[in-house]
């Protein structure tokens, strides 16, 4: 399974809701067809926000989103027009690593945020989240994920948390995070467009995992 995000834009006449209304079908379909196991869709403004765990790993979000991508405006990718721009994805506290494992248990609520980072400090940011992937000691949600694209970070999580980090077997804590916080990380956002928090949550347009149709 891997989980990917991207990023889109809606025309500006765009009906979502009678879009999603229709794709929820599709949606459902594949996930029953073990296709995708959870999917969350997220706007602010005109930009959507999509985190799918993806089990066929060639699956599209506009193969679970067919009516929400006719709405969409292209984007330039390389030499190609797309609607969904994959993000990337730089941050997480833990991979998938089997079904069971990764399984929900219980109700989760699903949680969709952006940020916005400051031009000269988008590099500093992807350095040092990359450091503490590579360590793998920080703790934090284990569905929790951080994309990014072009200045935009849009972060995934789920609540009740479940606190995990990569090296599960290590007990001993971060060392990196506190590079992190000696480098100001609130000097890394555009508090203008982001508001006073770095992160600010946005609407949740639909969301869908496999725990909701058993």
């Amino acid at each position: 399974m891997i989980r990917k995000h991207f990023r889109a834009l809606l025309t500006e006449e765009a009906d979502l809701e009678r879009a999603v209304k229709a794709d929820r079908i599709t949606l459902e379909k594949a996930i029953r067809a073990d296709k995708c196991w959870t999917v969350a869709l997220y706007k602010h403004g005109r930009m959507l926000f999509l985190y799918a765990e993806m089990v066929d790993e060639n699956m599209a979000p506009a193969d679970i989103f067919p009516e929400v991508t006719k709405l969409l405006v292209d984007w330039v990718q390389k030499e190609e027009m797309v609607r969904w721009k994959q993000m990337d994805y730089i941050f997480y506290h833990t991979m998938p690593e089997d079904r069971e494992s990764w399984a929900r248990r219980g109700k989760k609520t699903r949680r969709g945020r952006i940020a916005y980072l400051l031009p000269d400090k988008l590099f500093s940011y992807v350095y040092y989240h990359k450091a503490l992937v590579d360590e793998g000691l920080l703790e934090g949600d284990m569905y929790q994920s951080i994309a990014l694209h072009e200045d935009v970070l849009f972060s995934y999580f789920e609540e009740p948390k479940i606190f995990t980090h990569i090296k599960k077997d290590v007990n001993e804590p971060s060392k990196i995070i506190n590079d992190w916080l000696a480098v100001d990380p609130e000097s890394h956002f555009d508090h203008e467009l982001a508001g006073e928090l770095n992160f600010r949550f946005i609407d949740e347009v639909i969301s869908l995992g496999v725990e909701d149709l058993q």
